[in-house]
């Protein structure tokens, strides 16, 4: 007979595995969106680019007259100069933290995530994961952040967690000499004193998701009962 002790332990492995899964495939999924989104801005500066070029072409056909086979060429061979310029150019550089506290309420969870993947080769191995949920935790807020007024209080208080303690946390962390990060002080290396604040940042963003979620869910409540009320109503009237 199976010892309930080993089934429990068996039982909580599962939900460990499944949940790391669950992370994993969040990060994937959200990098793969910075990665497509990386690409449809470069599509669409390619686009704009050629544009112009046949754009202007045309204005010199029509001004000077026909461009002629050279011209065609001409005008081929620049479109395929900009195409691979453009295709092959650097990616822009991450957001500055200055930037980050400028940045528009609604654009600050893709700017943290770029300026937080930038930070990923200076920090250890063991906050790694932890970036990653706090990535995932950002990519799931951004749509809630679109109709929120730059002015409510919840408005502040995240962009001062996201913009302003999230980079001068990691900052500080940053200026440890690197001999001294695996050093105990006060009871705990910098490195762990890194990893349980970004922890801490990570709920807290988390925390502030589900506030943000549960007055779109009273909405939601609220309109629902309005319409039983409204049609079921009508209904009974009829």
């Amino acid at each position: 007979m199976s010892d309930p002790h080993d089934i429990m332990q068996r039982a909580s492995d599962v939900l460990e595995r499944a949940a790391a899964n669950r992370l994993a495939g969040g990060r994937n999924n959200a990098r793969g969106r910075r990665k497509v989104n990386e690409v449809g801005r470069r599509l669409t500066r390619i686009a704009g680019a050629n544009g112009l070029i046949l754009l202007a072409a045309i204005v010199v056909g029509l001004a000077i007259g026909p461009l002629g086979l050279l011209g065609a060429v001409g005008v081929m061979a620049l479109m395929l100069l900009a195409t691979l310029a453009l295709a092959m150019a650097p990616t822009a550089p991450p957001p500055s933290p200055d930037k980050l506290r400028q940045a528009p309420l609604a654009a600050l969870p893709a700017q943290t995530e770029r300026w937080l993947e930038a930070q990923r080769p200076a920090l250890p191995a063991p906050a790694v994961p932890v970036l990653d949920a706090i990535a995932i935790r950002l990519d799931t807020l951004k749509p809630q952040l679109a109709g929120l007024n730059d002015a409510a209080p919840a408005a502040a208080e995240l962009r001062k967690l996201v913009s302003e303690q999230l980079p001068e946390f990691v900052g500080d962390y940053q200026k440890v000499p690197a001999n001294l990060r695996n050093v105990p002080r006060n009871g705990k290396t910098p490195d762990a004193q890194l990893i349980d604040g970004l922890k801490l940042i990570e709920r807290e963003i988390g925390e502030m998701t589900a506030e943000l979620a549960q007055g779109d869910l009273d909405s939601l409540a609220t309109r629902g009962r309005f319409l039983e009320i409204k049609y079921r109503g009508d209904e009974g009237a009829a």
